[in-house]
């Protein structure tokens, strides 16, 4: 026992390399979920059962989990889909600009791989609820399934289509808490893309999953298929400009943090939560991003050596925002962590810091006058600096 006194204790589900090596080099104890743990990177299934009302498991001041009990309003597709049509209600009863609607009456805002196929016909989809067939081989049995509309126009990049990986780190729901981790990456197809119908079952041409692209005779174990977020956004400032690349940045943080807020009515806000969600977006030549879905548990799987660097830094740089110092957990701290802290994440919302800017701007302009931009404000901090409440 004395040589755990003062050590933080943690246990986790997962055996991977970046997450023990973490824990491990800051000192950490390793201990079962029984046992007093202050630390626990948990599956969802786990976190499910310690939330659960038949365990009557309360969390302590100094337990802090790496889920939040009903994430599955935001990771969940069907659910999340209902959360954005409630959420953008609101907005349209508000005049908000986010639920225009075009001539046709449409919203112009809209909101792996296993079991992913593609159709294009409903005949095809009705057929397959009635008797199972004219779906290919690889798909599972009957379940229940998403019917998510096929992006026509893809974006790109030398004939391949790709998508985002982008990692956000959420603290707080209440108020909202959100990071953005600047090293996310794209995944490639190793086939170029073709619309042709005759190209339905090609997965390789169409899922940009590395757990199916993997499997190509084209897939390149060197770079795994993947660009960093900063080549692409050097490839697209090259080929596309400053402005539009700008522009589409702030269209994917909007996205992000509207995609949050959606869900922040009906999130369970425990203070002894946080969440890295991946979120996979793909862009379309217009250079307009479209939401595909929300990880509550992005893969900690590395498939290259840049690929475990990003990965084990990402967990590194999670956990000195969520312990601070670290020292044993205590939940009651405001989470408002040091600019030092925050490593390759930048400041994507923070509803708290963002109204007391605010309040700060009314009090120093009393004719009703914000000296600073709703969507760029600053915070002063205790020391002096400036402290970021929103991204731009």
């Amino acid at each position: 026992m004395a040589a755990t006194a003062g050590k933080v204790k943690f246990c986790t589900d997962l055996e991977k390399s970046v997450l023990v090596e973490n824990f491990t080099k800051r000192g950490w104890v390793r201990v079962d979920q029984e046992d007093g743990w202050n630390f626990y990177w948990s599956s969802v299934h786990s976190t499910r059962n310690i939330f659960s009302l038949e365990t009557g498991y309360r969390l302590a001041d100094d337990q802090v989990i790496n889920h939040f009990p009903n994430h599955y309003e935001l990771t969940r597709k069907d659910l999340m889909v209902k959360n954005i049509k409630r959420y953008r209600k609101d907005l349209e009863k508000d005049g908000n600009s986010l639920a225009e609607r075009d001539e046709t009456g449409r919203y112009v805002y809209l909101a792996q791989g296993v079991g992913i196929f593609l159709v294009n016909k409903l005949s095809q989809i009705k057929k397959w609820s009635r008797d199972g067939r004219g779906i290919p081989a690889h798909v599972p049995g009957k379940d229940a399934y998403i019917i998510q509309r096929y992006l026509e126009d893809p974006l790109l990049i030398g004939g391949k289509k790709f998508d985002l990986r982008l990692y956000v780190l959420v603290t707080s729901y209440r108020p909202l808490k959100a990071y953005m981790y600047r090293l996310g990456f794209c995944r490639f197809c190793t086939v170029k893309y073709n619309s042709s119908t005759s190209e339905l079952e090609n997965m390789f041409v169409h899922l940009t999953n590395v757990s199916i692209q993997k499997h190509a005779e084209k897939y390149n174990d060197s770079h795994g298929g993947k660009w960093s977020i900063h080549n692409l956004k050097m490839y697209l400032e090259g080929t596309r400009g400053k402005e539009a690349n700008d522009k589409l940045w702030d269209d994917i943080h909007w996205l992000i943090v509207h995609s949050l807020k959606a869900v922040q009515p009906v999130m369970a806000s425990d203070r002894h939560c946080f969440e890295c969600y991946g979120y996979d977006i793909m862009i379309d030549t217009a250079l307009k991003p479209w939401l595909i879905e929300v990880n509550a548990s992005p893969s900690l799987t590395s498939t290259t050596a840049a690929d475990r660097v990003m990965k084990y830094s990402l967990i590194s740089d999670i956990l000195n925002i969520v312990i601070p110092g670290r020292d044993i957990p205590d939940v009651r701290w405001n989470k408002i962590p040091a600019k030092k802290a925050l490593g390759n994440f930048d400041v994507l919302y923070d509803e708290e810091l963002e109204r007391l800017a605010h309040l700060s701007d009314t009090a120093d302009g009393r004719d009703g006058k914000s000296r600073a931009a709703a969507a760029g404000r600053s915070q002063t901090g205790k020391d002096g600096k400036k402290q970021l409440t929103i991204w731009k």
